[in-house]
């Protein structure tokens, strides 16, 4: 029987968005994008090659999943059995630390993991980099999730050239998000959907590759230089940038609730009143607010006006990705 194999992957939040795809099949993005990976949200994924299966078995949250429901993870474990020359099936068990499809990187962290636990217990010894070519296979943030601290994605040409790198980890300044937690339920169009449909309609998409590509250079600037305001203004202008293609796109879509906006006005209004802390959003409704750690109490006072405390997650800088053999 082949080795047992754990990996933990954490998500990241990307504060310079990919949003479509120029190689639906490779996962090649249109844009770099940089993210910051963080502590509190993870996933953990084990996987074993067993000769005596007749298909994968594929346990989430330890619930055995339909076969349609796993088909993204198994096409995924086709890929590390084509490469690592493994015939046998899988035993795949994975555990969510994070709401699913809510705009939280749950596939980001989900894939990064799978590609850590399924290459190791594969026989495959694979560098981070080479990891991160891999898990963007099965979500293309998850290419940034082989990394903690703050990551870079960048877009490449081909299979071999589009790969993440870290920027800066571990983080040695004072920097964290606080998750608004708005509704941890499934999305009103999947991540790889919206980007498509806006890719192929919005008539704006050629600008967004334009300012997203200089976002990358300033973004990288704000990092170097350690400087919360910079990262915090392009984060926030980059994430309404990118949702405004969503209402461009035919047709509009949007992943904003009532609750949304009243998180983006609390923090609009804290900023105003001399706060530095600044709104980012992925393809989901809950808020991210990128703020240093010494405001935590005068922000989390402001939102529980409006939400409950369990809705108000503070998240710090994360790790890269761990590997245990059993």
């Amino acid at each position: 029987m082949s080795k047992l194999v754990t990996a933990k992957a954490h998500t990241n939040i990307a504060l310079v968005k990919y949003w479509g795809k120029k190689d639906a099949h490779l996962m090649l993005p249109q844009n770099g994008s940089i993210s910051l990976t963080l502590d509190h949200f993870y996933t953990e994924t084990s996987v074993q090659f067993q000769p005596e299966l007749t298909a994968d078995q594929v346990y989430f949250d330890n619930q055995l999943i339909a076969p349609a429901k796993a088909a993204r993870m198994t096409t995924f474990l086709d890929l590390i059995r084509q490469r690592s020359g493994q015939p046998n099936f899988a035993t795949v068990r994975t555990t969510n630390h994070v709401p699913t499809s809510a705009g939280l990187a749950s596939s980001a962290s989900g894939f990064a993991a799978l590609a850590a636990a399924g290459s190791r217990a594969a026989g495959l010894d694979l560098t981070p980099i080479e990891l991160s070519r891999l898990a963007r296979r099965g979500s293309g943030s998850a290419t940034r999730s082989i990394f903690g601290g703050f990551a870079e994605w960048h877009a490449g040409h081909d299979d071999a050239s589009s790969y993440a790198e870290p920027l800066q980890d571990p983080v040695d300044w004072d920097i964290q998000m606080i998750a608004v937690v708005l509704k941890a339920t499934k999305k009103p169009i999947s991540s790889t959907a919206g980007m498509a449909r806006v890719v192929a309609t919005s008539p704006y998409y050629p600008a967004w590759v334009q300012t997203a590509n200089h976002d990358l250079d300033e973004m990288r600037q704000a990092i170097l230089n350690k400087d919360l305001t910079s990262v915090g203004e392009i984060a926030e202008t980059n994430a309404m940038r990118m949702h405004a293609l969503n209402l461009s796109a035919k047709p509009a879509f949007n992943y904003f609730t009532a609750d949304t906006l009243t998180a983006i006005k609390a923090v609009q209004d804290l900023r105003a009143s001399g706060v530095n802390c600044y709104y980012t959003l992925d393809a989901g409704p809950n808020v991210k607010i990128i703020c240093a750690g010494q405001d935590t109490p005068v922000i989390m006072t402001a939102l529980q006006r409006y939400f409950a405390a369990a809705q108000l997650i503070v998240t710090k800088p994360g790790p890269g990705i761990s590997i245990t053999e059993h």
